[in-house]
């Protein structure tokens, strides 16, 4: 009895109450109203998800280009030797583990849903920008290269433009660990408790309640779907909800371990698991394929890059570019907050252009294969009548995709086994790293919230996800990863112009003190310490 009390008031005692409870409000209600009246709602969304991509298209486009500037100006310009941390701190992880963290909580699990599907989609619905038939050659390699736009890059630069002033104040100024800190450059460390930051750690929490419960519904309907694909088993909608819940907290649980034990581990798993089945559907699949029109599809996405990141199909309607890119920067907006405050929480001791570098270089490298491999299998096997995937798509939804495509490859139940292990362990991560990040968010920074309040946000966003699910579907999830992520976009941009001003600033002192040796140190080895 003393355990529960102590544990008890540890949680009441580390609270940000006014963050915490419009959060937990906020999220309670939504999951009321949703349960109460899932169709009203979902339609209720939709409408002000089209408002917001109609009327403010540019803010979405406009914003990430931006980002993309910035965060190349961070890596290749004069700004990148900045540590993240004192002079003498080192890197908390190895780059091996800091890269899998960075990776399996920044990618998310949308990397294994929209993996074989995403380039299915746009191939048989081709994005304007391409001007190619349906289904057709040309059709292919547009369908790739858009993949690539939408998951290479410019999909991690809002991670790195929350972390980065978050991760050089906190570590270096002693700040809050929390996303309100990105303004200190505005109103100074030792005012980071008034309105404004109060309000910008609330609509992190408002971002991240959407952007988990994207994302969670992504997965958790991909796994009902396996289940249901490959095994038979169906769930009524009461046995979704009760799943996926039930999932998150179990999985929200494993954090307790910590940082170093559970998360880390269960990432580098993550990242193993991952490459072991990109290389093995690339060499039992249709490889010729994969290579010819998958290079094709690269050069596309580089010579292209400027077009793609500016278009919003401004002599049509815009709904392509509503539905998909709009929808998937929205996504990564809403993920901001909570991915960018788990990267400055793992980035002590390192450079900005190692962080930098990490995201564009690494974690694009290692993503640009995957989606070659499956989405170029999938429209192989398509084209050629070797699985009816677009026929299984209409019948079981966008979910399914990857679980034909490998049941037509050799050892297609081993892969599809491994496939279905691969989407759990990406849950586990994107529900254990989600709701450590919504606990420093409401505890005023702290890095090692209580386990009561990471279970409770599980809970709550678990519960969410699936009424998304149940109440909407795939409409519903991109509806509510538009509208959360819209006010992040205009965050993330008082975020730059901080930076800029802070690191104008401070980087004369900065490159004095690298210069300086220590004591026993020549002037030539410790010059080069930051870099």
């Amino acid at each position: 009895m003393r355990t529960i009390r102590t544990t008890v008031q540890q949680f009441v005692d580390e609270l940000d109450l006014s963050v915490f409870g419009v959060g937990f409000s906020v999220s309670l209600l939504a999951i009321l109203v949703f349960f109460l009246n899932p169709e009203a709602s979902a339609a209720q969304m939709g409408q002000i998800n089209e408002y917001l991509w109609t009327e403010f298209m540019w803010v979405y486009v406009g914003t990430m280009f931006l980002m993309v500037v910035f965060s190349l100006w961070l890596m290749f310009g004069r700004w990148g030797s900045i540590k993240l941390g004192k002079p003498d701190d080192d890197p908390e992880f190895s780059l091996l583990s800091f890269f899998s963290m960075m990776f399996s909580a920044g990618i998310a699990a949308g990397i294994v849903f929209w993996g074989p599907a995403e380039a299915l989609s746009h191939y048989e619905t081709v994005p304007p920008l391409v001007g190619a038939d349906s289904k057709t050659p040309a059709a292919a390699v547009g369908a790739i290269q858009y993949t690539l736009f939408h998951w290479g890059i410019s999909y991690w630069v809002p991670y790195l433009i929350v972390a980065i002033p978050i991760a050089y104040y906190a570590f270096r100024k002693d700040a809050p660990m929390r996303v309100s800190t990105l303004i200190a450059p505005f109103v100074g460390v030792d005012n980071l408790d008034g309105f404004w930051a109060k309000t910008i750690d609330i609509l992190a929490v408002f971002a991240t309640i959407g952007g988990i419960a994207t994302t969670l519904g992504f997965v958790g309907k991909q796994f009902l779907t396996g289940l249901t694909y490959t095994l038979g088993v169906s769930l009524g909608d009461g046995g979704t909800v009760l799943m996926i819940t039930g999932l998150t907290v179990a999985f929200t649980v494993s954090v307790t371990l910590g940082v170093k034990k559970g998360i880390a581990r269960v990432s580098l798993f993550n990242m193993a698991v991952f490459a072991l089945l990109a290389v093995a559907t690339f060499l039992l699949g249709p490889t010729n394929y994969i290579m010819n029109t998958g290079l094709q599809a690269v050069g596309g996405y580089f010579g292209q890059f400027l077009t793609m990141s500016l278009y919003t199909n401004a002599a049509g309607t815009g709904e392509w570019v509503g539905n998909w890119t709009v929808f998937y920067w929205a996504w990564v907006f809403s993920w901001a907050p909570f991915g960018g405050l788990f990267v400055a929480r793992i980035s002590k001791g390192r450079t900005i252009r190692q962080v930098v570098a990490t995201a564009l270089v690494g974690a694009t490298a290692s993503t640009i294969p995957w989606f070659l491999t499956m989405g170029g299998s999938a429209i192989y096997f398509e084209r050629n009548d070797i699985a009816p995937m677009l026929e299984m798509v209409d019948q079981y939804g966008v979910s399914v995709s990857g679980f034909p495509l490998f049941a037509s490859l050799p050892f297609g139940e081993v892969l599809a086994a491994v496939f279905l292990l691969l989407v759990v362990t990406f849950f586990v991560t994107s529900a254990d790293s989600s709701t450590l990040a919504l606990g420093m968010l409401t505890t005023g920074g702290k890095q090692h919230p209580s386990t009561v309040n990471r279970v409770i946000w599980g809970g709550l966003m678990g519960g969410l996800a699936s009424l998304l699910i149940v109440g909407g579907g795939i409409s519903a999830l991109r509806s509510s990863a538009i509208i959360t992520g819209f006010p992040f976009a205009l965050i993330s941009v008082v975020a730059i112009v901080g930076m800029a001003l802070e690191f104008q600033s401070v980087r004369p002192l900065l490159t004095a003190e690298r210069d300086r040796p220590t004591p026993g140190t020549s002037r030539s080895a410790a010059s080069t310490d930051d870099d």
